[in-house]
């Protein structure tokens, strides 16, 4: 299996609620032992919180440049996907089996994995996670739908400023 050095991604921005408490810090480990740099965006502890702020802060993360990708982790991964899907250049995608993960990142450009702590195993969400930092954007006719895609983000962007 590839490791961090050997593919351009390399930094991870991860959180969770605390639905997806134990699956985010089962993946920690192994993204570190890939030789991957995690930083964890929180929750700290199984104690209920709301998702949210922590989605957003991770996408802000990948948005930044701080991160080359993104996982968010929740019950369904479904709330989690909606708010890191909020920050502008954020495509995050809710992949609970490997074949979603790579086209997420072959067809979507996808930036962010969003899965769910009730939906997957840990061993199903190590594949996920690997085969999402593996795959290549494909680009060709996929690059022009994501860059539709980007240009409904800023008509909506400027929509809003009015």
């Amino acid at each position: 299996m590839p490791t961090a050095e050997s593919r351009s991604l390399k930094r991870i921005a991860i959180g969770s609620d605390h639905a997806g408490f134990e699956l985010k810090a089962h993946l920690i480990v192994v993204l570190e032992q890939l030789g991957y740099r995690v930083e964890d965006y929180g929750t700290h502890s199984a104690d209920a919180t709301d998702y949210p702020h922590i989605c957003a802060s991770v996408a802000r993360a990948v948005r930044d440049t701080k991160a080359d990708v993104g996982v968010v982790l929740g019950g369904s991964g479904q709330g989690e996907q909606i708010a890191a899907n909020k920050v502008r250049g954020v495509r995050a995608a809710l992949c609970n089996d490997t074949w979603l993960a790579e086209m997420a990142r072959s067809h979507n450009d996808a930036n962010v994995l969003s899965m769910g702590g009730r939906v997957v195993t840990n061993e199903l969400a190590e594949l996920i996670v690997k085969k999402f930092l593996e795959t290549q954007f494909e680009g060709g006719r996929h690059a022009r739908r994501v860059g539709q895609l980007n240009e409904i983000e800023v008509e909506e962007s400027l929509r809003n400023e009015r």
